[in-house]
């Protein structure tokens, strides 16, 4: 193998791991034509096509796939090795202050910080759940985690969960009562909880996609809310549909609680990402945080 195809290999583990050029770009501190470059000088030398590129995302060809399969387990033990070496003489220490949301701290991230402050005493972590998008320098946080669609192209992302689907949810007797969507245009006769992340902006849509058709629903409903827990609380109250991300009412689905809707309409997406200013140095304490947060596939 010659030198400079290790790093167009690494390069497109990256692109393949994001998705996305732009967002490559921007975690490796590159240009997107730098990026779009290397993949196609890779894709010369190997004589195969190994990513479909698509307006919106990048997916991996099935030579693509193959060559991730190998890729993945050798480069995190690379990866692992070179953390390990920079932490034997810097033990971390030190506070990380995070911005997140409740459902990110749930679904991708207690367990492992829970276990992190047990192995390293000197790490502290504050952890500030919300769902407004925080400015980090603004905040003084040291690093975001947020769905990777929310992530702006001049940060460093580093993937830490993965794909996610939305779920479209109410209580088996609101169905009864009010009959069952089979279409996303059917919601405009259902009452919809609605969430708004932001005071200044206005509620989230619901967006929806099947066999390349994409539709957009601007819902409306009795309630609006800023953190999805209590919009799945009303949702088990059966004041109408939620829209939440599956990991969030996978437990009440299979309880009965709650019933899927327009499951065939709800395709995966980026999940959560964290994200920091690649303008300021990386502490020791966060640097140990972004590596057992890392998600491997």
């Amino acid at each position: 193998m010659k030198r400079e195809e290790l790093g167009d290999l690494a390069v497109f583990l990256i692109v393949a791991e994001e998705n996305n050029f732009t967002r490559a770009a921007a975690r490796m501190g590159i240009s997107q034509s730098a990026v779009s470059h290397t993949i196609r000088r890779l894709e010369a030398s190997v004589g195969q096509k190994l990513l479909n590129r698509t307006s919106r995302r990048v997916t991996t060809t099935e030579a693509g796939e193959k060559l991730l399969e190998t890729l993945r387990p050798s480069f995190g033990q690379i990866d692992a090795r070179m953390e390990e070496l920079r932490l034997l003489g810097d033990a971390p220490r030190g506070l990380v202050r995070l911005t997140l949301s409740k459902t990110a701290a749930r679904t991708a991230l207690w367990p492992i910080l829970s276990q992190l402050v047990r192995d390293y005493p000197d790490v502290k972590i504050e952890l500030s759940l919300e769902s407004r998008l925080a400015d980090l320098t603004e905040d003084r946080f040291d690093a975001g985690i947020r769905l990777g669609e929310f992530v702006g192209p001049d940060m460093v992302a580093v993937k830490i969960g993965p794909q996610l689907r939305m779920a479209a949810v109410a209580t088996p007797k609101y169905f009864e009562e009010h009959g069952v969507p089979e279409h996303p245009s059917e919601l405009d006769t259902h009452d919809c909880l609605a969430l708004r992340f932001n005071v200044r902006a206005p509620p989230y849509d619901w967006e929806f996609e099947k066999d390349g058709m994409e539709i957009v629903k601007k819902v409306s409903g009795p309630f609006i809310f800023s953190e999805s827990d209590i919009c799945i609380e009303a949702a088990k109250e059966s004041h109408g549909i939620a829209f939440v991300t599956e990991p969030e009412v996978r437990d009440a689905i299979k309880q009965g609680s709650l019933r899927r809707v327009l499951a065939d309409w709800c395709p995966p997406f980026d999940g959560f990402h964290l994200f920091y200013s690649g303008r300021r140095q990386v502490s020791s304490a966060l640097r140990l945080v972004i590596d057992r947060l890392k998600y491997r596939d």
